[in-house]
């Protein structure tokens, strides 16, 4: 997986975010300030434009450019730690041209690491990180089964769907939404949708 690749994934993320931007807010408006959808499309479009102003070399370039770009430019609690997944993936890659399926695995985890630091969140807080952290170990998984990367993304692009819907019965424990206390249940939780979406991109 070299460049090309994760440069696909990314125009794929900006081209799903955008196709489902309103289904977002509407999440974020049950539970939250209703801008999700409109912030990571703003956010993505930015990221676009960053990587036509300056074309990356390697996947830990792209990623880490993605990274910073939506730090900037993403309002909310979304942009830092959507942020934070990104340029930690990218630093975890390094600079190598080409990336495995362990390696990505493995930046998977450390970006995941990344992300519960800072939103002191773990899995069963309606987070986004219901999403990523079924997701990373499916990839883990996926590379000591030594499964080729389309199948691992697959599998991992639906651990992540399923955690974002495994959202729906819980209580939020962080966040705006858990103001809401048992309002919060029965709504998925926005983050965690996005964050399915952004790896459903991964395998499209």
């Amino acid at each position: 997986m070299d460049v090309t690749f994760f440069t696909a994934w990314i125009q794929e993320i900006i081209r799903v975010l955008s196709i489902n931007r309103d289904l977002l807010t509407r999440l974020d408006a049950a539970i939250g300030d209703a801008d999700h959808g409109t912030n990571l499309d703003r956010g993505f479009t930015s990221v676009r434009q960053a990587l036509s102003d300056t074309p990356p070399d390697t996947p830990g370039q792209l990623l880490t450019l993605v990274g910073n770009t939506l730090i900037r430019r993403v309002g909310g609690a979304s942009g830092p730690l959507y942020g934070s997944l990104f340029r930690q993936l990218g630093k975890s890659l390094g600079d190598a041209p080409e990336v495995s399926l362990d390696d990505l695995a493995a930046a998977f985890a450390t970006a995941l690491e990344s992300v519960t630091r800072l939103g002191k969140a773990a899995e069963g807080d309606k987070t986004m990180v219901d999403a990523l952290a079924p997701a990373a170990r499916s990839l883990s998984s996926a590379a000591r089964e030594g499964l080729k990367p389309g199948e691992a993304l697959g599998r991992a692009a639906a651990a992540a769907a399923e955690g974002a819907k495994a959202t729906i019965p819980l209580q939020a424990r962080k966040g705006r939404a858990s103001y809401l206390g048992p309002r919060s249940v029965g709504h998925e939780d926005p983050g965690a949708a996005s964050a399915a979406l952004i790896l459903s991109a991964l395998h499209p």
